[in-house]
Order: structure tokens, then sequence, then C-alpha cells
């Protein structure tokens, strides 16, 4: 599972005003098992760079797929208090 957030809905924003987190559920394999991967990215406009830079990375390995749920869930609600209410989505 694959989500955007924004603080807007409106697709004509600026790009110098864009703004974004991504929150990514997904699961590995390794010699040990599958684990659940919570990963949260930052992505805003760059004037150095002149494009949408990805920064703030963060990931969480889990190895209980209830856990690795629940922490999304966590994060979404705390990037609805920053402000982050728009979802890509449909829920």
């Amino acid at each position: 599972m694959q989500e955007t957030f924004t603080r807007t809905t409106d697709a004509k924003a600026p790009l110098h005003e864009l703004d974004i987190y991504e929150l990514r559920l997904f699961d590995e394999s390794n010699e040990f098992g599958t684990r659940y991967c919570v990963k949260q990215s930052h992505a805003e406009w760059s004037e150095i760079d002149g494009q949408i830079m990805w920064d703030q990375e963060e990931v969480e390995h889990f190895w209980v797929i209830a856990e690795a749920k629940k922490r999304y869930e966590e994060r979404r609600v705390a990037l609805a208090e920053l402000g982050y209410i728009y979802s890509d989505m449909d829920w």
C-alpha cells in the first residue's frame, strides 16, 4: 500500500509551494522470513536544484503485519495533525 499526503487538493498549486509526504507499507523477504516495512518520505521544492527533492526517509521494520499496520495508521494520524489531510487514496 502506498499513499501520498498533501495540505492542498489544488492541482494547479505552484511546484514551489508543494510539500508532500509519502507513506508506504510493503513487505520484503530475507533469509529469516518476511519483514513488513513502513516507510515515510518527505518531498518539497528545492530552489537550488529547481525540482522536487525527496528527503527525510524513515523506514521501520516489523515481523508481524498487525504491528506494521498499526504503525502505518499512527503515522497517518501524525501527518493529519500536521495538516497533511489530503490523500491520493479513497477510503
